[in-house]
């Protein structure tokens, strides 16, 4: 397991290849070190790798530095998530660029039954605090894991209330967990990490660069079932968090503003464009989540006693069966059910141990 992690690390690090590719390498090899061992000329016909990424896989050296990255990890209690670990969000392996690794600090679930992201502005007005406030707290009795990215502004705010309201909150990282950005919130990650924790898929020692904010953002809005706009410029980071939750189709939420307010031009947007539904309050987002039911608790039976799933559970079910493997995009087309509804009802049957996940965001009935 040690040597699988220390070529899965080591993999992450080759120039010019990402996610998409590192995963349909270890699909096409069968586990990481074989990557590295294959000939070149494999490599070279392998599609989408090329010679230019089969060369940057031969040429790679600095083992040193994943045996640097492993005694961090293991000094520091820091968990690394595998695709295939059960505890990877499962929620991420719908998204086409899920990310190969991630590295986690803390105790919360990351297949929490409900995921919130809540993200917005970095110089929030008043208005914005205020909602933010409001909102965290009407959702508390829902027991909703709330995600964001843990800058100044809205992020803050959206940790701190969910903190106070008794909710676990995950902060995803621009950055390597061996320091925090701002600074200023260093107390703030540590308690954090009690309850909830920090989340991020880059290496300690990685700095919080500009480039690596849309990456962290993909995290954001792929492990959610929903994304929550508080305030927003119209050019404002949350305006692509928002679009990358679209293009996962996930449900996005803004919270509307004045016309003349810059801070909510960018939820203005989203709303009048149909690419956010508008909510003053959580207990409009309670109603489009259809939270109004208690929280579904986790059972340990055998599959073959599970007879009561939801109508939608039923449905998606029925839908896998019919075919050796179902991509989600079959199980949408086959039913009318929200994006947030699917991916619920595929959770649920996957924590019921009726479906499991297929490379490719393909499922199959087990």
């Amino acid at each position: 397991m040690h040597s699988d992690l220390f070529y899965h690390i080591a993999l992450t690090m080759v120039p010019h290849i990402g996610d998409v590719h590192a995963r349909e390498l270890l699909q096409h090899f069968g586990d990481a070190e074989k990557v590295f061992t294959a000939r070149k000329s494999s490599l070279d016909h392998f599609p989408g790798i090329g010679t230019v990424r089969s060369r940057s896989i031969k040429a790679f050296k600095d083992f040193k530095r994943v045996e640097d990255e492993l005694r961090f990890i293991e000094r520091y209690n820091i968990t690394v998530l595998r695709q295939t670990d059960a505890g990877y969000p499962k929620r991420l392996l719908h998204c086409y660029d899920a990310p190969f690794l991630l590295y986690f600090k803390g105790n919360a679930d990351l297949n929490h039954h409900k995921i919130m992201a809540v993200i917005g502005t970095r110089n929030h007005t008043d208005y914005g605090k205020e909602m933010t406030a409001g909102i965290l707290e009407d959702i508390a009795r829902h027991d909703v894991l709330i995600i964001s990215g843990l800058a100044y502004g809205i992020d803050t705010l959206a940790h701190k209330a969910a903190l106070k309201n008794q909710l676990s909150t995950i902060g995803v990282l621009a950055h390597g967990l061996d320091h925090i950005y701002p600074s200023a919130n260093k107390s703030l990650a540590k308690e954090m990490t009690t309850r909830g924790g920090l989340l991020t898929d880059f290496m300690s020692g990685t700095p919080p660069d500009k480039q690596n904010f849309p990456k962290r953002n993909r995290i954001v809005a792929g492990m959610s079932d929903a994304t929550l706009v508080i305030e927003t410029q119209i050019n404002g980071g949350s305006m692509i968090t928002a679009e990358l939750a679209n293009s996962y189709n996930k449900d996005v939420f803004a919270v509307p503003g004045r016309a003349t307010d810059a801070k909510s031009a960018g939820c203005n947007y989203l709303i009048r464009s149909n690419k956010a539904a508008l909510i003053t309050s959580g207990k409009d987002l309670a109603a489009f989540m259809n939270w109004g039911e208690a929280p579904v608790k986790k059972k340990t039976i055998q599959k073959e006693l599970f007879t009561e799933q939801t109508a939608e559970e039923k449905t998606i079910l029925k839908i896998i069966g019919e075919k050796e493997t179902v991509s989600i995009d079959e199980i949408a087309a086959g039913c009318n059910f929200s994006s947030s509804r699917i991916a619920a009802s595929i959770l649920n049957l996957e924590l019921q141990g009726l479906i499991t996940a297929m490379p490719g965001k393909r499922y199959k009935c087990l």
